[in-house]
């Protein structure tokens, strides 16, 4: 019998691999990693400084202890070159440069995403820093350790950008937060709600520098030299670069499977070819992509019933994004891309309560901003339509 194989070691592999062992523990899976293969929750490494959290204590478990736990066989430093969907089978490149050929019954890509790169001039620029992993973390806080004025620029205003923002102003960091946008936040929030959360970030010392962006970076002897396009010049110890994901597509692609913004797949998250699925932040599950912590598990939930036996289609209630940013606390419900909203806003005495009504007066997302708003989360919530309701099993 060929193996269950799920190409991907991150949050939406581990969950899977997790998932599909409550409902069957005898059907061999084979995990295949590129890196380490590390256990550990990705969306904690944005606001793992404050806690002082050594990279060590972020791991909860390595391929050894994983490949026990879990009763999986997983290939660490395991590169997969080619996929083969016609015979079922992957060709593989292992670290000692072996190449060896691994069947499937089922194939599943929890390939996640990268960081986006700008292209950005100087001598400098090659040593912009990004925090997709915990190696990057590692990297990140051992550069961070060795530089004493603390300098820091960050690209990108975004949800990752802005919790890094927080953590790094919270651990004694000068933080100066680069976006092109004329906001934060500028996909989430409204103008005013945007105001208003930029304004707690600055209260507590985070600098914005929006409507620009990094054109050069320069290596100033232990220092960077970094110019912007709105003509002002900046002297920073690091950058960090947050400016979004773009999901992994090339092995997809390489295999003649369709791809958009990501992987394609349907409501049971199969992709165009029969017996491969995709689920995480490279998967497009029935034209959403969601790279959030609870699209993830709703995906790895149905696909593990469905893996077991039991055909299930994933289900998208109504999913708040709780933002780690305690200086401005709070959640957002995104609205759908395909759905036209306007914004209607109440104030609290800290924080604001922004609806996205539709024209036919349906809430379809909403922002909580302060600790009093906060509190409205869960009524607001049962008030918006599922994103894919799970009548669509």
């Amino acid at each position: 019998m060929n193996p269950i194989v799920i190409i991907g070691s991150g949050m939406a592999g581990y969950t899977l691999a997790r998932e599909f062992r409550k409902l069957d523990t005898t059907t061999p899976v084979v995990m295949i990693s590129a890196d380490d293969a590390v256990n550990y929750a990705k969306p904690t490494l944005s606001n793992a400084l404050v806690g002082n959290k050594h990279p060590d204590q972020i791991g909860l478990g390595d391929s050894a202890k994983m490949s026990a736990q879990l009763n999986i066989n997983i290939l660490p430093h395991t590169i997969v070159s080619h996929v083969d969907c016609e015979n079922h089978t992957l060709q593989l490149k292992h670290q000692n440069g072996e190449q060896t050929t691994q069947a499937y019954s089922k194939l599943i890509l929890a390939v996640g995403a990268n960081p986006i790169r700008l292209p950005i001039e100087g001598d400098g620029a090659e040593d912009i820093h990004v925090v997709n992993s915990l190696a990057d973390y590692r990297t990140f806080r051992d550069t961070l350790s060795l530089r004493t004025d603390k300098r820091v620029l960050l690209l990108g205003a975004g949800l990752i950008g802005c919790e890094f923002a927080n953590d790094l102003k919270a651990t004694g960091h000068d933080v100066t937060v680069v976006d092109i946008a004329p906001q934060p936040l500028g996909r989430l929030l409204p103008a005013d709600t945007a105001q208003a959360f930029q304004a707690g970030l600055e209260h507590i010392g985070v600098q914005f520098a929006l409507n620009t962006t990094v054109q050069r970076i320069n290596r100033a002897g232990q220092d960077y030299e970094v110019s912007l396009t709105n003509g002002n010049t900046l002297i920073v110890d690091i950058v960090l670069s947050a400016i979004g994901l773009r999901p992994n597509l090339e092995l997809a692609q390489a295999a003649n499977i369709q791809t958009s913004r990501g992987i394609e797949v349907d409501a049971w998250l199969e992709t165009s070819q029969p017996d491969i699925y995709a689920i995480g932040d490279c998967a497009e599950v029935a034209g959403h992509l969601l790279p959030f912590v609870m699209p993830i598990m709703q995906q790895a939930r149905a696909l593990a019933k469905t893996l077991s036996g039991t055909s299930t289609a994933v289900h998208y209630p109504a999913m708040p994004v709780a933002v780690k940013t305690p200086a401005a606390p709070l959640t957002v419900l995104p609205t759908p891309a395909d759905v036209q909203v306007e914004w209607q806003t109440e104030q609290f005495e800290d924080g604001m309560l922004a609806k996205a009504v539709d024209n036919e007066g349906t809430l379809r997302g909403f922002v909580l901003l302060g600790a009093t708003a906060g509190k409205q989360r869960m009524t607001l919530t049962k008030l918006v339509p599922d994103l894919l309701p799970a009548a669509s099993a």
